[in-house]
């Protein structure tokens, strides 16, 4: 059992930046290949990033790479992603979420866990 818990979320100015953090129980945090996913007012979730067990391999989707970074501390059982050059487009609810398979990375019905959420609104 993985529990999650996002947090830093907040409001920001447009080109803005926020650090978000997820917080997970557990002795097996660092078997999980963990992800991002975001869910605006209206819209479906979507997947934002996706990091390895180990952070050695990371993924993006188009609309946040070279400015999203995904990292992970396994010692502190915390993954992380920093959002930089924030825009309007980025507000939504940001997820965390834990599976065993990073191939499956894009798929969120691979992934076992899912933390609360945590609310981003960048303001223009």
């Amino acid at each position: 059992q993985v529990q999650l818990v996002e947090s830093g979320g907040e409001l920001v100015q447009a080109g803005g930046s926020l650090r978000l953090s997820c917080a997970a129980s557990g002795r097996t945090f660092s078997s999980y290949a963990m992800g991002w996913f975001r869910q605006a007012p209206g819209k479906e979730r979507e997947f934002v990033a996706a990091i390895n067990w180990s952070g050695s391999t990371t993924d993006y989707a188009d609309s946040v790479k070279g400015r999203f970074t995904i990292s992970r501390d396994n010692a502190k059982n915390t993954v992380f992603l920093q959002m930089n050059s924030l825009t309007p487009e980025d507000t939504a609810i940001y997820y965390c979420a834990a599976q065993m398979t990073y191939s499956s990375r894009y798929n969120q019905n691979s992934y076992r866990y899912w933390g609360q959420g945590t609310q981003v609104t960048v303001s223009s």
